[in-house]
């Protein structure tokens, strides 16, 4: 694509290098928004995920990691986050996009960027998460001996943090996470162990955050439940024998919200049945967590990349 290339200067030193495709002139009302793209492990934005929004209209800004192509330096959690800090900034005050107009997206390891820039930058519009996780160290323990796991332990919290959750859930806005089906880089066993895909306890812990008396034991468990569904049948099952009315999830959350406000986390679902607990819990989770039948590195359709739903 045509797009204009930049270097930035962040903080620590290190040359950041971008590309900005502009669709705000196009007839595409999309194109206002501008979605800022964090590429994955070994990914660029020449050839990684910034293809997705750019077929879906959207104005797009990408930027390669410390060290990767033509940024410098090395990809530490320190530097990542120092060049989504420059990102940012160069999205706001130089292609002059509000944060309300701006959508974070990111691919698997870029996570970290994207939860660390939704902490860092809380009026920005939304946060797109596809084919990641909560935390590193799960994943970094099922490749190393049993023996070694509280040195990768200690190694990875001292100097690979990526608490992709933790920082998720100081983030307010809408959030939608993309579940690879067949993923087999963030899953601790095999791909067909669906359940062991860390994107799993990346909504748990989300919706545990913002929603933890829906998320009791009862919301909990069948949450569990619908996430190891195998099929969109079964999902669907699971969704329909607990008789969830959307109707009504919709008029809870919404007159919580207009007497409480936004702010997270909600003690909605604290005086409700078993059964609004789990309705709830469901619904909730039907929409923050969207499937996508695919291996780790499959492209990403541009049908497939949709905004997050919100009240």
């Amino acid at each position: 694509c045509n797009g204009r290339r930049a270097k930035l200067l962040a903080c620590d030193g290190n040359e950041i290098d971008t590309m900005f495709v502009d669709r705000r002139g196009t007839a595409e009302p999309q194109g206002q928004k501008l979605v800022i793209c964090c590429e994955g492990n070994a990914g660029f934005y020449e050839v990684g995920c910034i293809s997705t929004p750019l077929e879906a209209g959207y104005s797009v800004l990408g930027w390669n990691h410390p060290g990767f192509a033509g940024s410098t330096g090395v990809p530490f959690p320190q530097n990542e986050a120092n060049a989504m800090d420059v990102v940012v900034q160069f999205a706001i005050h130089r292609l002059g996009f509000q944060p309300q107009d701006i959508i974070i997206y990111a691919w698997s390891i870029g996570g970290f960027t994207a939860t660390w820039a939704a902490m860092s930058y809380p009026d920005v519009s939304a946060v797109i998460l596809d084919a990641s996780f909560d935390d590193l160290v799960p994943l970094a323990l099922k490749v190393m001996p049993d023996s070694w796991r509280g040195l990768v332990t200690r190694t990875v919290r001292q100097h690979l943090n990526l608490n992709n959750a933790e920082q998720l859930c100081r983030y307010l806005g809408p959030v939608l996470l993309i579940r690879r089906t067949k993923d087999e880089i963030i899953t601790t066993t095999v791909p067909e162990d669906i359940m062991s895909n860390r994107g799993n306890d990346l909504l748990l812990k989300l919706l545990q955050h913002r929603y933890p008396r829906v998320m009791a034991e009862e919301g909990l468990q069948v949450v569990r439940q619908w996430l190891e569904a195998s099929s969109q049948l079964e999902e669907a099952s699971i969704y329909s024998r607990w008789e969830v009315e959307e109707d009504w999830c919709l008029s809870v959350l919404r007159s919580y919200q207009a007497e409480h406000g936004p702010d997270f986390p909600w003690s909605v679902g604290e005086d409700m049945s078993a059964d609004g607990r789990r309705q709830l819990a469901l619904f909730l989770a039907r929409k923050h967590l969207h499937n996508f039948e695919a291996t780790h590195c499959t492209p990403l359709p541009a049908q497939n990349f949709q905004m997050p739903w919100h009240l």
